[in-house]
């Protein structure tokens, strides 16, 4: 079965980070997987919280949201809803832990720094796009705070790996990369993967949506996931470069 916009089935969608979308931050980044649109803020905070004082440690985590019309139908803002969703919480956590894998806090020092990743419009793979482009915005924080002699170790002792993430599934039997949210709904399994530039996994979440799946299915899943995030890691670097 072909796929809804003509790709071969290990082909990402168009991929676009534009760097310093919002003026205020100080990183920024608009990532555009296809259709889907996710505006990365990355803000400096001097300190840490109370928790991790005295530590020698910096600390990275992020917040993770949808805007009304991202999607076909208007959802009602958490805010206004007075609690934030589970879904919401894990998609934050999500992104927080993937950013900490690529950073040596020691070397951030007592600095934090806050991830915001709002989705402007959701095709599919808004978690995904969300770390990919989270992470050059946390890229050019920690540079803001370097040009600042705010850091206790250089900018690639900080930053020490990259990291980004794709989403893999099962289609009509046939293992797919980056799926579009027609893609999505449609799968019989469905995985968010998240990578190192090197193609070591960083966390893989998984699951059959419309049964089991087997050994041979997963590897095959696997093999797709770690090619993408190395071209999203390539499309990272040019970015910053």
């Amino acid at each position: 079965m072909a796929r809804p916009d003509g790709r071969r089935p290990d082909q990402l969608r168009p991929v676009t980070l534009t760097r310093g979308w919002s003026t205020h931050p100080e990183g920024s980044v608009l990532v555009e997987f296809g259709g889907t649109r996710v505006l990365c803020t990355a803000s400096v905070t001097e300190g840490v919280p109370r928790w991790r004082k005295g530590s020698g440690l910096g600390w990275v985590t992020a917040e993770y949201a949808m805007l009304p019309r991202a999607t076909n139908t208007r959802s009602d803002r958490e805010s206004v809803k007075g609690r934030v969703g589970g879904r919401t919480h894990e998609i934050s956590r999500l992104i927080g832990r993937s950013l900490r894998a690529a950073v040596d806090l020691k070397a951030l020092g007592e600095n934090s720094i806050v991830l915001d990743c709002d989705v402007l419009q959701a095709d599919g793979g808004t978690r995904t796009a969300a770390i990919t482009g989270a992470y050059v915005a946390l890229h050019d924080a920690v540079s803001w705070l370097a040009a600042r002699k705010a850091l206790t170790g250089r900018v690639e002792k900080v930053m020490h790996r990259s990291v980004a993430a794709v989403s893999v599934g099962v289609i009509a039997g046939e293992p797919r990369l980056d799926l579009d949210y027609a893609e999505d709904v449609a799968a019989e399994v469905d995985m968010n993967v998240v990578c190192t530039g090197d193609g070591e996994f960083v966390e893989v979440q998984g699951t059959g949506e419309a049964g089991v799946f087997a050994r041979d299915q997963l590897d095959a899943l696997l093999d797709l996931a770690v090619a993408g995030c190395v071209e999203l890691a390539e499309a990272q670097r040019k970015a910053l470069s």
